[in-house]
C-alpha cells in the first residue's frame, strides 16, 4: 500500500516520494544486479538506469503489482541490455569490485561484502540462464510465473533452468567443502 501512496505522489510531482522509493529498494536492487553480471559498476549503473527510466515514464505508469518485483525485473533487463553492450564480457566481481568496504558508501559496502562476492564466484560456474532465474527466485523472490512472463519463456522452461541450477550449485559447494 505504501508504494502505491508513494507512486501517486511521484506522478504528483513530489521529488520525496522518488527518493523514498530510490531509497527503499536501491540496496536491495543492487545485490540482485551483482548476483546478475557480477561487476558492481554495471550493477549500479543498471540500477540508477533503471531510476532514472522509473521517473521519466512516471506519467504513464501504473502499479498493477509488486513495485519491488517491477522494479526488480526493469534491473534484470537493464542488465543483461548492459552485458549485452560489453559483448557478453566476463567481469568477475574481484577485477571490478575493490575488496575493502567504503564507511562513506554503504550501498558499496553491501555489495563488496564477503559472503557475496563468495557466492557470485560460484554463481558464476553456472550457465547464464540458469544463473538468471536463479537470482531472480532467490534474490528477487520473484515467483515463477512472474519470471517465465518476463522472460518471455515456458514456466516449465524456468523450473527446469532453476531445478538444474540448484543441483549445479548444490554439487560445486559440496565439491568445494570436500576441498
Amino acid at each position: 500500500m505504501e508504494d502505491k501512496i508513494l507512486v501517486f505522489q511521484c506522478k504528483k510531482g513530489s521529488t520525496d516520494a522518488l527518493r523514498r522509493i530510490y531509497e527503499k529498494y536501491r540496496d536491495y536492487l543492487l545485490v540482485l544486479a551483482v548476483a546478475l553480471c557480477h561487476s558492481a559498476e554495471t550493477a549500479e549503473d543498471a540500477v540508477h538506469d533503471t531510476f532514472v527510466g522509473f521517473a521519466e515514464r512516471l506519467a504513464g505508469f501504473k502499479l498493477t503489482g509488486s513495485l519491488k518485483a517491477y522494479l526488480a525485473i526493469c534491473v534484470a533487463n537493464r542488465v543483461r541490455d548492459l552485458m549485452r553492450n560489453q559483448q557478453n564480457r566476463a567481469v568477475s566481481l574481484e577485477e571490478d569490485c575493490p575488496l575493502t568496504s567504503n564507511a562513506d558508501e554503504p550501498s558499496r559496502t553491501i555489495i563488496c561484502n564477503e559472503e557475496l562476492q563468495q557466492l557470485s564466484s560460484v554463481l558464476t560456474k553456472l550457465p547464464a540462464e540458469q544463473r538468471e532465474v536463479i537470482v531472480l527466485r532467490i534474490y528477487g523472490q520473484m515467483r515463477f510465473g512472474v519470471i517465465a512472463k518476463s522472460l518471455n519463456i515456458s514456466v516449465n522452461t524456468i523450473k527446469g533452468r532453476y531445478r538444474y541450477g540448484i543441483d549445479k550449485l548444490r554439487s560445486i559447494l559440496d565439491s568445494e567443502v570436500q576441498k
